[in-house]
């Protein structure tokens, strides 16, 4: 039973497209580096998909006005040096369920067969406990071919330290039982904000591995941003910590 309800945009043909997916996670990472993607490469919205799986609930945008919980297929022709046709899901959202998950999942792996997709890339992110400077990008795959690809790209491969929770990890299992072969790249993120800066780290390395530019600069800024922002915190905290501490030292002043 289909419980995608996938609404064509625009009729459209592509030569065996590269599909990627980068729905919410951790961090936002892969979403960010998605969405930056589609804007700066001016990427085409040409499906939209709805389903009971996604959470019972519309978002209110900035100017009041509700919007559905959706996913988004957009593409690009004669990306890059190699002239790749590209297939880009994004949204606001993934399936509530694992049972949604994996229905979702696999009609949309279904839709986008029809166009000829032959390769899979998915992008997310891995937790870390603190902010790091230069998150590093890791990476699994479906084959030793892949692993090899992301080994050229100085990407470190993970390697029996759990699994790819959510659509990152099904497209890629429910893909290579169809022949689909393909890589996830994570990035690291404490995952408690919308990390640019991993976001960034896996865009280089996405563009590294299918040979296209892009500028970056935006992602950068925000990544600026918020590393001002995670500064003032972490300072504010410090400076309560030194003021309990000042107090704490005054009260022993009244002891003996």
């Amino acid at each position: 039973m289909n419980v995608a309800e996938i609404n064509v945009l625009e009729e459209i043909e592509l030569e065996n497209p590269i599909f990627i997916e980068a729905l919410p996670g951790l961090g936002h990472v892969g979403k960010l580096a998605a969405d930056h993607m589609i804007d700066e490469l001016n990427a085409t919205k040409f499906a939209e998909i709805y389903s009971p799986t996604f959470p019972p609930q519309v978002l209110i945008q900035e100017d009041g006005i509700i919007g559905n919980m959706v996913n988004e297929l957009y593409y690009l022709k004669d990306v890059g040096e190699d002239n790749f046709d590209l297939i880009i899901l994004v949204g606001n959202t993934q399936a509530l369920s694992p049972e949604g998950q994996y229905m979702i999942c696999n009609d949309i792996l279904e839709f986008i067969k029809g166009y000829g997709v032959n390769r899979i890339f998915t992008l997310g992110g891995m937790a870390v406990p603190q902010p790091v400077e230069n998150p590093k990008i890791f990476g699994a795959a479906t084959d030793e071919a892949n692993v090899e690809l992301l080994k050229e790209a100085e990407i470190e491969i993970r390697s029996n330290d759990g699994g790819i929770v959510g659509a990152s990890g099904l497209f890629l299992g429910l893909g290579v039982r169809q022949g689909i072969q393909g890589c996830c790249l994570m990035g690291e993120t404490p995952g408690y904000f919308i990390d640019a800066e991993s976001a960034e780290a896996i865009l280089k390395k996405l563009s590294l591995l299918l040979n296209f530019e892009i500028n970056t600069d935006k992602l950068d800024e925000r990544a600026e941003e918020t590393r001002q922002m995670i500064a003032k915190a972490q300072q504010m905290e410090q400076d309560m910590i030194a003021k309990a501490n000042a107090g704490n030292a005054d009260d022993l002043r009244y002891i003996g």
